[in-house]
């Protein structure tokens, strides 16, 4: 029997974070440009140190820019205009981002569909200005360009980025190509729906269907939608570098980059798993 393989593509296939904080700071310096006075490059890394540990929180890549925001407050009191921040911790955002996120976008009176707008806008013209900068701050976790090239499986990419990126991505970075209604991005629905949609197309019938996604929150999603119970469920596991140092005791691994994530592979995940939330 076939398979068919919906792959999410941000801490799956590519470790994008250093891209997406990059440009999460530019477009907030044009969202507020006088939150940034006096930000020096020293605040500027810390946030951006910052947000690698906050990159588990992110469904959708305009919250990286309320993350940038927050965590300015967070440094610097005197501009904070949101009622969380103050007392509030990177581990505090990681604990409860689903619950801060609608207060600082009503407290900062924003607008998803503009700050989704703004990050895409600020991707393309950096795109457009200087590519090869653009997509070497990404990469791809070990392996999965050839995974990808030599796949037997029917491969799609089901993901929260943006269509254009990530085939930009996989097309400049992987050197692979992927046709473009394989790959749902930003506005083809939830990813629950884009599985319900998969599954119902007549070409994928009898296919044996596999989902793999970094993001706990969205497993447990599907895992709600009996119509889904066809899918097998994989969390994608990720660890930064230090991390990795602890547990194996290689302290080598921080010569490839102290900010580098290593991917460790696939578990398998359903509604007995036990994992914390």
């Amino acid at each position: 029997m076939a398979d068919l393989y919906a792959l999410d593509f941000d801490g799956v296939l590519c470790d994008s974070c250093g891209e997406s904080s990059l440009s999460a700071v530019k477009a907030a310096k044009v969202r507020w440009p006088g939150l940034f006075d006096g930000v020096d490059s020293v605040i500027e890394d810390w946030i951006v140190d910052q947000m690698h540990i906050l990159r588990p929180v992110v469904e959708t890549g305009y919250e990286n820019l309320l993350l940038v925001r927050l965590l300015l407050e967070i440094r610097m009191p005197s501009i904070r205009k949101s009622s969380v921040s103050e007392g509030l911790t990177v581990e505090g955002i990681l604990e409860n981002w689903s619950k801060i996120k609608p207060v600082i976008m009503e407290d900062w009176s924003e607008n998803r569909d503009a700050l989704v707008d703004l990050f895409g806008k600020v991707r393309d013209e950096w795109m457009d200005k200087d590519l090869t900068t653009w997509i070497g701050a990404n990469r791809f976790y070990p392996g999965i360009p050839d995974a990808l090239k030599f796949a037997s499986s029917r491969i799609y990419i089901v993901t929260t980025k943006q269509s254009r990126f990530a085939d930009a991505l996989l097309r400049e970075l992987a050197g692979v190509t992927i046709p473009p209604d394989r790959i749902y991005g930003l506005g083809t629905g939830p990813k629950v729906e884009v599985l319900k949609q998969l599954q119902k197309k007549p070409e994928l019938q009898g296919m044996t269907l596999h989902f793999v996604e970094d993001r706990l929150a969205t497993l447990k999603n599907v895992i709600k939608e009996p119509e889904l119970d066809g899918w097998n469920l994989y969390l994608a596991l990720v660890a930064k570098v230090d991390q990795l140092e602890q547990v194996t005791g290689d302290t080598t691994l921080r010569k490839r980059g102290k900010k580098q994530q290593a991917f460790l592979g696939f578990s398998s995940f359903n509604s007995q798993t036990s994992v914390e939330s």
